[in-house]
């Protein structure tokens, strides 16, 4: 549970008011050959504008041994922390605050929590983790700067596809046509440490403040495979609210490895 329970607050890990679902937003094939520079450049033309940022979320975890079957509260003070909130049938199970220095999380189940930086819990996910990559994961941005690496370009079944390899890590973005919002990510390093993190972003909604994922699928890859799906319900922007985190009185430290 303590596994399930972090891996879930750290991908679910993951506006003018808008709290009504939004229609689905139609996606183009890519049809024309583009430069790797002006499809970064597209990418990165869908600002996110807002402050904060309120979604509730359905999420499903399965792995070989369980599936488990929750909701979530994600806030987003942007740049600044992220607040999870895992339920079940509307009680507070666990929470995570995230910021740029570290994760803390809290569950109940077992009456643990744990206080510590990225170093373990990317290593559950298959990729090198920080406050900025797990943002991008929740608002649908290519969790890696696509500005830092050199890629070739290509069309690949009506996407854009940008790929690399160097270091030993291998990475595919593939993007839409019309705004080039990302619709899959493909991380992997082989050798003896063997990994790999595919998210996938099936459809997407559009907002006044932005343009966000409807659903998301991560398929992680380390001896086991662990899958999440994450299904946004409503979505708020710009909202005044807290933050509370408190983890409570008479808890375990945990340490993971």
């Amino acid at each position: 549970m303590r596994k399930i329970t972090a891996l879930l607050l750290l991908t679910v890990v993951f506006f003018t008011s808008c709290k009504s679902k939004q229609a689905v937003l139609g996606e183009q094939g890519a049809n024309k050959a583009r430069t790797t520079a002006e499809i970064i450049k597209g990418h990165y033309a869908n600002e996110k504008d807002f402050n904060t940022l309120y979604i509730k979320a359905d999420v499903r975890y399965s792995d070989k041994h369980t599936s488990q079957k929750l909701s979530a509260d994600i806030r987003v003070k942007k740049d600044e922390k992220i607040l999870v909130s895992l339920k079940f049938l509307g009680i507070t199970m666990a929470k995570a605050l995230i910021t740029p220095d570290g994760v803390t999380y809290y569950e109940k189940l077992n009456n643990t929590y744990f206080d510590g930086n990225y170093a373990m819990l990317s290593r559950w996910l298959g990729a090198d983790l920080d406050y900025a990559k797990v943002q991008n994961l929740i608002l649908g941005k290519a969790i890696y700067n696509l500005k830092d690496d050199t890629y070739t370009a290509k069309i690949e079944s009506g996407l854009y596809r940008l790929s690399s390899n160097s270091g030993g890590i291998m990475k595919s973005f593939l993007f839409e046509g019309s705004n080039y919002l990302l619709k899959r990510e493909n991380i992997a390093q082989g050798g003896l440490d063997a990994r790999s993190l595919d998210i996938q972003y099936p459809a997407h909604r559009e907002y006044p403040k932005a343009i966000l994922p409807a659903e998301i699928k991560i398929d992680a890859q380390q001896k086991d495979k662990v899958t999440i799906q994450i299904g946004y319900n409503t979505v708020t922007f710009d909202e005044d609210f807290s933050f509370p985190f408190n983890v409570p009185q008479g808890f375990d430290q945990i340490f993971l490895d």
